[in-house]
């Protein structure tokens, strides 16, 4: 079982894609081969006729705010610098400093798309790893579970996305959308539209089940696994939240209901 930690989603999304993004990724229970800056590119979905956007941004429908006194937007491939820039100044540097260096936008965009999937490519995701190693518990007939102690190496990055600030996610996300949406179509979807994504996996992550008891883990192989075959068998962003333990990942679903309440407003 891998884990990368997690803020946006986004979390997941920054922090989700400003908010749990950033936490959700970062969770990897052993040490992996290094990232490498070259993004992932799935293969492309069939072009269907565009009805335009089922949630639209405000970009694509009316001129930039006249109040707003900003300068344009960098280019997709020169804009990580701004775009980590603008990170800092709202979140700070403990959050600005989870993310890669490179490709950031692009990392963002890939790692969201690919949270319904089973895997989460290593190479693909915007941030590092969790400090503390990860520790299971052992519970009645030696079985291996995960517990307070696992769950506790996400309280603190947790709690950054707990005091977040929506509006100054939704701004961010609003004003750097035209990027998130290039980086999406070279992604091999120029017939779609990022928002929409983000708004289906948001409700697919709304949508992880709650455990009836302790997550028993086994080990195959050299990761762990869950032990319950339906459990094991749930994307990788839905395993990533339960990984996080009930109570982080209630308040990392609160936040993704704000969030997906902002973009909505928005449209």
């Amino acid at each position: 079982m891998k884990n990368s930690d997690a803020p946006l989603l986004i979390v997941l999304v920054l922090m989700v894609v400003g908010g749990a993004a950033a936490w959700v990724y970062r969770d990897t229970l052993f040490p992996g081969p290094e990232s490498v800056p070259v993004v992932a590119v799935p293969a492309p979905v069939e072009p269907a006729e565009d009805s335009g956007p089922q949630y639209p941004m405000p970009q694509l429908q009316t001129a930039p705010r006249e109040d707003r006194n900003l300068v344009p937007l960098p280019p997709l491939d020169d804009s990580d610098a701004y775009f980590l820039l603008e990170i800092g100044n709202a979140f700070g540097p403990a959050i600005e400093s989870l993310l890669t260096r490179e490709f950031v936008i692009d990392k963002l965009v890939t790692t969201v798309d690919n949270l319904t999937r089973s895997e989460l490519p290593e190479k693909i995701r915007p941030v590092g790893r969790l400090g503390d190693a990860f520790a299971p518990d052992v519970g009645p007939d030696d079985t291996v579970i995960l517990s307070l102690s696992s769950y506790i190496r996400y309280d603190a990055i947790v709690a950054q996305l707990y005091y977040a600030d929506v509006d100054a996610i939704y701004d961010i996300y609003e004003r750097y959308y035209p990027l998130f949406q290039k980086s999406y179509e070279r992604l091999g979807y120029p017939d779609a539209y990022f928002n929409d994504r983000l708004v289906e996996v948001i409700d697919h992550l709304l949508a992880t089940p709650k455990p009836g008891g302790p997550i028993v883990l086994v080990r195959p192989n050299v990761l762990y696994e869950f032990a319950d075959p339906d459990l094991e068998a749930l994307s990788s962003g839905q395993k990533l939240l339960l990984r996080m333990g009930p109570d982080n990942s209630a308040t990392v679903k609160r936040m993704l209901e704000k969030f997906r309440g902002r973009l909505l407003a928005g449209s």
